[in-house]
């Protein structure tokens, strides 16, 4: 089978595919033969060293695939072989096949592609937690979402549909604007040219939005909070200021952390404001936890009220290409990643279109864009 590995921190060229023997799964497990899986900010953070949680190199990251479970382990009773599943990895998920606990894996609606599933678990759990379980958003609620043309930005538009009366603020760049309206955002503000601040400031009359989701962090984090109302929350989730292309910058990332703002009880009980942090890395070991938002996720997907906008698939050959769409935020919508004998003999030439949206539900995979 083949997997991705990083040799090494560095750049896009530290990548490498091997062609390795196929695990076997041990008691509780099963083997998923992935026939696509998601890729993140995560992985591009941990091969430029900017992810702590990450295992040290030479490693295979990756925390989410879908495909067909080929082989079950002893004493597993909720899957057999042949069954379609998304499924969740801590690490390792960038692989042909892929074992993982039983509870670690998720029945697909027949209507699923299996881009669509492997891109459904980080984006949208994410934003669903953020949403739902830290915020509990409200009707009345007025949510500023950066990078929201990125797969979390997108899971986060979908979702604050599902909530009548929510008004949405979404920062990007100039030309993906026309497919963060197409998402559901009210307004969007091209943080390039506009102070957001200020925008959000003439939005809202001055009164400021009910929760910012804010994956830059550094200074922004100062920025965000500074636009919270009443009984507002930011909502710190990564730290996208720090990495750049290429390379880690020690200095860059240094630079960020240090101007990082410092809260403490006495100032958000003065201000009436809040500050949380989500990392849904931490956790993905919680089954019982994750497993509850997942369950709620593949039913709005079935019922048509969400779907992952996949900006890109590639094969596993030309990784290095989609990592570098991603840490230059050239997509729009996720990166999907196929096994080279499931891309073989497909192209399609294209950026940001919807791949998952041709790929019928019974198909191995859609056909790869290449870029």
């Amino acid at each position: 089978m083949q997997q991705i590995w990083i040799r090494k921190h560095g750049g896009p060229e530290v990548l490498e595919v091997r062609n390795v023997p196929d695990p076997e799964p041990g008691p509780g497990q099963v083997r998923v033969r992935a026939r696509a899986v998601g890729l993140n900010f995560a992985e591009v953070s941990a091969r430029q060293g900017l992810y702590p949680d990450a295992p040290r190199p030479p490693c295979v990251v990756g925390y989410e695939g879908a495909g067909i479970v080929d082989a079950v382990g002893p004493s597993v009773t909720r899957w057999a072989v042949g069954d379609r599943v998304v499924f969740a990895s801590r690490f390792g998920g960038h692989s042909e096949a892929v074992c993982v606990g039983e509870e670690q894996a998720f029945r697909m609606p027949d209507s699923m592609s299996f881009e669509d599933g492997a891109a459904m678990l980080v984006n949208y759990l994410t934003a669903y937690h953020m949403l739902f379980v830290v915020r509990r958003l409200q009707p009345s609620d007025t949510v500023l979402v950066h990078m929201a043309a990125g797969g979390v930005g997108t899971a986060v538009l979908q979702l604050c549909r599902t909530v009548e009366g929510v008004t949405t603020i979404g920062t990007a760049s100039a030309k993906k604007h026309d497919y963060v309206r197409s998402q559901g955002a009210d307004h969007v503000i091209d943080y390039r040219t506009n102070d957001y601040v200020a925008e959000v400031k003439r939005l809202t009359n001055g009164r400021g939005v009910d929760v910012v989701l804010d994956a830059l962090g550094g200074p922004d984090w100062r920025r965000g909070y500074s636009i919270l109302s009443p009984g507002g929350l930011l909502v710190a989730f990564g730290l996208a200021n720090a990495a750049g292309s290429g390379k880690r910058s020690l200095v860059r990332a240094l630079g960020q952390v240090v101007r990082q703002p410092l809260f403490n009880c006495m100032t958000l009980m003065s201000d009436n404001r809040g500050v949380a942090g989500v990392n849904m890395g931490h956790l993905w070991d919680d089954v019982a936890f994750i497993g509850r938002e997942a369950e709620a996720l593949v039913k709005l997907y079935a019922q048509g009220k969400i779907k992952p906008h996949i900006g890109g698939v590639f094969p596993f050959s030309r990784v290095a290409e989609a990592h570098g769409e991603l840490e230059n935020a050239r997509n729009v919508g996720k990166i999907i990643l196929l096994p080279d004998r499931y891309a073989a003999g497909r192209d399609l030439v294209g950026r940001g279109g919807n791949a998952g949206e041709s790929n019928p539900p019974d198909a191995a995979v859609a056909a790869p864009r290449r870029f």
